[in-house]
């Protein structure tokens, strides 16, 4: 047994409690502290020590099977992780190959695709951006118009994708084509993989509210692909999506940022003394109930993703609640912060507090992975089964 191996055994039979204290002096000990709480996601070669050590330590798939690299742990530990790492303030990894990508190749892929691609996401080999939004199909992503036509044995590729996150920083992209117009629309999308440093594909960044550059639009000009890097099934792309986007809506779903905000909330309102101020201790108290409201339906869903292997279409409540909560903490550390929330950057004394850029980040969150309206659109016909307007 190699010592990874031993690791994970050793993780596994932890208790959640032993568990979170392993997690926390491993984090303490490892992680790169110039790059601790930093005010935007950082590009990959500034994170990639991080992601490495995480990789070395078998907890960067932590949800994964041992037999892929990952270490199998129950979602309790993984949760775990995922909050010591926040509540630390380390920087978030390009993740997109673990939670999403990796997901999707365990579930739909071929033993060759699964071989070929899921030991290069652990070794930041590939990094991974998402294909999926066009100008004019966002919410309604079925009605992509981003072509991929056969020709022998290669896709040509035309069209374009925008807020392709991370696709500046990224080697490959997993995406949804339209392989063929008859029949709904849902019937002609493709899911397919495709390197970003193919001849003919142009990516340009576009600048975010809170100054990042995270964002990008992404153009196919005659972009050609292997065949063989289709995901699933022919013009049966859509089921793969919709497996994608629960994994990704668990993914969203995290208490992990609403954790962190409220963290920073109780610091800044220690800083200022307001806990002896009854309106502000209740509108927190309020907000930390929330906060353990969402813990417990967070729980509820990954134990019955872990039992069944997919969520329904109610996994949207999650991702709303999460999203608006997130929100609602970050409007309070606005509003507590007084001259403080005018600043692009933490506050003087203490470089652990940056309310405007809680604030911002915060912002897009009930639009990204499916706008709140969407989602709740989702949740009345599809879960409570209301009719149609």
């Amino acid at each position: 047994m190699n010592v990874n191996n031993a690791r994970q055994n050793d993780d596994r039979s932890l208790s959640d409690e032993a568990f979170r204290k392993v997690v926390r002096s491993w984090i303490a000990e490892n992680y790169p502290l110039a790059v601790r709480n930093p005010p935007h996601r950082l590009p990959f070669a500034e994170v990639k020590p991080w992601y490495m050590a995480l990789s070395r330590r078998g907890w960067l798939a932590p949800g994964w099977p041992v037999e892929y690299g990952g270490a199998g742990l129950p979602i309790t530990k993984q949760l775990i992780l995922a909050e010591e790492q926040e509540a630390f303030g380390a920087a978030r990894v390009n993740d997109m190959g673990v939670v999403m990508l990796g997901p999707v190749l365990l579930r739909f892929g071929t033993q060759e695709q699964r071989d070929f691609f899921l030991p290069k996401v652990l070794s930041g080999e590939h990094t991974w951006c998402q294909g999926y939004s066009e100008p004019g199909s966002g919410s309604d992503l079925a009605s992509l118009r981003t072509e991929a036509v056969r020709d022998g044995d290669e896709w040509v590729i035309n069209g374009q994708k925008i807020w392709t996150t991370r696709g500046a920083d990224a080697n490959w992209m997993f995406g949804l084509f339209r392989t063929s117009r008859e029949g709904k629309k849902q019937e002609g999308i493709s899911f397919i993989l495709v390197p970003m440093n193919s001849k003919g594909l142009t990516v340009r960044p576009i600048p975010d509210i809170s100054g990042g550059k995270e964002l990008c639009e992404t153009f196919f000009d005659n972009v050609r692909v292997p065949v063989s890097n289709m995901v699933g099934e022919l013009n049966k792309g859509w089921t793969v999506a919709n497996a994608l986007l629960g994994f990704e809506r668990i993914f969203i779903g995290l208490p992990k940022q609403s954790s962190y905000a409220l963290n920073q909330l109780e610091m800044q309102m220690r800083r200022k003394s307001l806990f002896d101020d009854p309106v502000y201790l209740e509108q927190y108290t309020r907000l930390r109930c929330d906060l353990e409201d969402h813990i417990a339906l967070y729980e509820s869903f990954i134990d019955r993703f872990e039992r069944a292997g997919s969520v329904g279409p109610e996994v949207s409540i999650l991702k709303i609640h999460q999203s608006e909560l997130f929100q609602r903490i970050t409007d309070m550390l606005l509003a507590v912060s007084g001259e403080e929330a005018a600043l692009l950057e933490p506050v003087r004394d203490n470089q652990d507090i940056f309310p405007a850029g809680q604030f911002l980040i915060a912002r897009p969150a009930t639009i990204y992975g499916g706008s709140s309206e969407i989602q709740r659109n989702i949740v009345a016909a599809r879960v409570l089964g209301m009719p149609r307007a």
